[in-house]
């Protein structure tokens, strides 16, 4: 059964820096042996724009190109934001609070509720998806979410 994959900011990230850093292609040989074994790889607007923000303030303009051609390679990967999965994050980001379980600091936006209520609300089957991520300890209080790696 094929998995869907989406990416957490970290790991996309990692599949838009140049060739050559060895973490950055192991990313990418990563990404291809799901791709080729049948998995979907899913992008998050929210994790485009965390990693879209950084390359733009570093003025890495092909890595901007790469991420838009990534985006676009299939017609399914890329998950827009809706209203619906904000309303969703609203209320998982409360939640978590009144347990006296925060994610991020009350101040901040807090993308991993954000990528958490895109999957929750995207529709598909939540039992097949996981966020590839660098840190899986705040986003597997809401989803599946493991190391990139260890998927």
């Amino acid at each position: 059964m094929s998995k869907f994959i989406v990416l957490d900011a970290g790991p996309l990230g990692l599949l838009m820096q140049r060739r050559g850093l060895q973490l950055a292609d192991d990313c990418r040989v990563w990404a291809s042996d799901h791709l080729l074994a049948g998995n979907l790889i899913l992008v998050p607007e929210v994790a485009d724009y965390e990693v879209r923000r950084e390359l733009l303030r570093l003025n890495k303009l092909a890595a901007v190109q790469r991420l838009d051609l990534f985006n676009t390679v299939s017609t399914s990967r890329y998950l827009p934001l809706t209203t619906h999965a904000m309303r969703r994050a609203a209320e998982l980001w409360a939640d978590v609070r009144k347990r006296g379980l925060p994610t991020a600091d009350p101040k901040e936006l807090d993308a991993d509720v954000i990528v958490a209520a895109q999957c929750l609300t995207s529709g598909l089957p939540i039992s097949d998806v996981v966020v590839a991520t660098t840190n899986p300890v705040h986003l597997a209080r809401f989803i599946s979410a493991e190391l990139w790696q260890n998927i």
